[in-house]
């Protein structure tokens, strides 16, 4: 009969390089828990050389492990496969390490002939994420005797909003400040929800308690579930007693954001302490008493999230006693020229230029472009052409490529002139144009007579059809009807009589 543990001991050439190459750790042992690979990836996760692994038993490689914490053995114990699980322990040097494992058993028909282990490193993220926590335990015990315990730093005064949808959004937030109740924040990337999440708390009568935040999508659900309620000594391998956010946030407020990407076991666990207000840390059997308002946040519509199991049902009844939406820029075109002022009096004064507003090109491109990252973009657009204008205005030549790829073409520089049968150098010459106005040019003037001419053309050329012209200076035709109003233009004028 064929030894079929030599196949294990003698793995080919080709699956070597295939293991040592991908971007994971793999340990292979014997039944014996005997090391017969162990790639370049997990020796450097565990700090050592595979030469002083292989050929080893793990528990002489990691004395901290025993039969029964050890995965590897587990699994050569029962045959089955280990849940996926987080594991801290020392390898003989007395390093510390932490990594996510996935254990397997290896079967050559139906005969066990050892286990696979592959390790994701987490010792990083875990020693970070727990620093943090630390450093925000200590701060709001050192303070929290005084107001601005917590880190929020945003109120309703540093919300800038025009539009009647946007004011409706502060009106209501307001009104949940002063209720105990969970609140639900939920709008697209980049709409200033923190800012509105900020601003509760601090409006709050929690406002001089901790305010805590944490992205739910930011950490794998082991190292999460850890964060949130703490640990207790020994509830796995490595564990120390250590708060977590919830005791950290207790008489203050904890903001959890895309609440969607917590997976829906954790969501379970939550669903309890909101309901209870009690917690039990993570190996720990008593119960500890809570007083935290929680606020969550989301980037996609709840009843979305709910049909698609993103949510469970349950809890977004918990969570959304009071639901608020902050809708799209696009949705609240008001906003854009109060935003516009406003980051540009910021960037100014941060890079020390004077520059006192837009050009009448970049006013309408703003208010037409869609803006899909929201006041996020707008703010990022304005700081970049802040730094790259001379100062007074900001116009369509300081803006990022992005923008001006979707901009009209009226709007994008002068070599386009020559599609509407405008001798571009000629047309958009400051000379010329300079020599019709006199000695002056005024800037706002100038872009408009700009804006005309092409517009005239592109209406001669389209005979007066108000559609083909706006399909032609790719703009809407609402908008091309706005400006010939504006203009006075009529349309009619270049119209066939045939």
């Amino acid at each position: 009969m064929r030894d079929v543990s030599i196949d294990l001991e003698h793995l080919s050439a080709d699956l070597r390089v295939v293991l040592d190459s991908i971007n994971e750790g793999i340990h292979i042992v014997d039944t014996c828990g005997i090391t017969v690979f162990y790639n370049k990836i997990a020796a450097s996760l565990d700090n050592l050389d595979p030469d002083e692994v292989v050929g080893r038993h793990i528990l002489s490689v990691f004395p901290s492990l025993s039969e029964d914490t050890s995965t590897l053995l587990s699994v050569l114990r029962t045959g089955r496969p280990a849940p996926v699980r987080q594991q801290t322990f020392r390898n003989y040097k007395g390093d510390t390490i932490t990594t996510m494992n996935s254990t397997l058993p290896i079967y050559s028909g139906a005969k066990l002939i050892g286990a696979i282990e592959v390790s994701k490193d987490l010792t990083l993220v875990k020693g970070l994420v727990e620093r943090v926590v630390d450093l925000q335990a200590q701060l709001i015990t050192a303070t929290d005797t005084r107001p601005g315990a917590g880190s929020a730093r945003y109120t309703f005064d540093d919300i800038v909003a025009a539009s009647e949808p946007m004011k409706d959004v502060i009106s209501r937030a307001k009104r949940a400040a002063q209720s105990g109740s969970p609140v639900l924040v939920y709008g697209e990337t980049g709409t200033g929800k923190e800012l509105v999440v900020q601003s509760i708390h601090n409006s709050s009568p929690r406002g001089p308690r901790p305010f805590i935040a944490q992205n739910c999508a930011a950490l794998p659900e082991t190292l999460l579930e850890g964060i949130l309620f703490g640990t207790a000594r020994g509830a796995f391998t490595g564990a120390e007693n250590r708060p977590g956010l919830f005791e950290v946030a207790d008489g203050g407020s904890l903001f959890l954001d895309e609440i969607d990407a917590m997976p829906l076991a954790l969501q379970a666990k939550l669903l309890r302490v909101l309901q209870e207000g009690t917690l039990r840390r993570i190996g720990e059997s008593s119960e500890r008493k809570l007083d935290v308002r929680l606020i969550s946040a989301m980037s996609s519509d709840p009843a979305t999230a709910v049909e698609r199991g993103l949510i469970r049902r349950d809890l977004f009844f918990r969570l959304g006693v009071i639901v608020i939406e902050i809708p799209p820029l696009r949705k609240r075109r008001d906003d854009v020229p109060a935003l516009t002022n406003y980051f540009i009096k910021r960037y100014s004064s941060q890079f020390g230029v004077e520059v006192h507003g837009v050009t009448r090109g970049v006013s309408d491109l703003f208010m037409e472009y869609p803006w899909p990252g929201n006041v996020r973009e707008l703010q990022h657009a304005i700081e970049a052409a802040v730094q790259l204008s001379q100062g007074y205005l900001l116009g369509i030549e300081h803006l990022p490529p992005h923008i001006l790829s979707d901009a009209p073409p009226m709007a994008r520089p002068d070599d386009q002139f020559e599609r509407f049968g405008i001798p571009g150098r000629q047309a958009a010459s400051s000379e010329a144009l300079a020599e019709d106005a006199g000695d002056k040019a005024p800037l706002v003037p100038t872009l408009e007579q700009i804006e005309k001419s092409l517009i005239w053309a592109a209406l001669e050329r389209c005979e007066g059809n108000i559609s083909a012209t706006a399909r032609y200076l790719d703009i809407p035709r609402q908008t091309l009807q706005h400006k010939l109003k504006r203009f006075n233009i009529d349309a009619s004028d270049m119209r066939s009589d045939i």
